[in-house]
């Protein structure tokens, strides 16, 4: 079955993305778990339900999974009604998800959108895909 959303690592190019360094620095039996999480979040979108995903405001999502016992949070939001953009990744030990994630989140989503359209991530996922 082919996903409906389509995952982008940020946009490397311009910014270097967090949740890539972390994925590439995890252990491969950690790497797979994790691509397996993001094969559902490409599957399920915004319906993907708790435990795995929760939204927390102003459009920042989080994908929610442990490794090893650690509570680990992607931070990412939707765009042009089929991409999810995949920017913070952090351990979690608070009980609330820290706002200066969510912000850079914000920050970095109002700079993407103002930089990328629709057509350019278009022509970029088809060439990664």
């Amino acid at each position: 079955m082919k996903p409906k959303w389509r995952v982008l690592f940020c946009d490397g190019m311009e910014h270097a993305c967090p949740v890539t360094d972390f994925i590439n620095s995890c252990p491969q039996k950690h790497q797979v778990k994790l691509l397996r999480v993001l094969g559902l979040l490409e599957e399920h979108g915004p319906t993907l339900p708790r435990p795995y995903a929760d939204l927390l405001h102003d459009g920042v999502h989080e994908l929610r999974f442990t490794l090893s016992q650690d509570r680990i949070r992607v931070l990412y939001f939707f765009c042009y009604q089929k991409f999810i953009v995949l920017y913070e990744v952090f351990f979690k030990n608070t009980r609330r998800v820290p706002e200066k994630y969510i912000n850079q989140v914000i920050a970095y989503r109002d700079d993407f959108l103002s930089r990328v359209s629709e057509k350019k991530l278009e022509k970029i996922s088809r060439a990664v895909f």
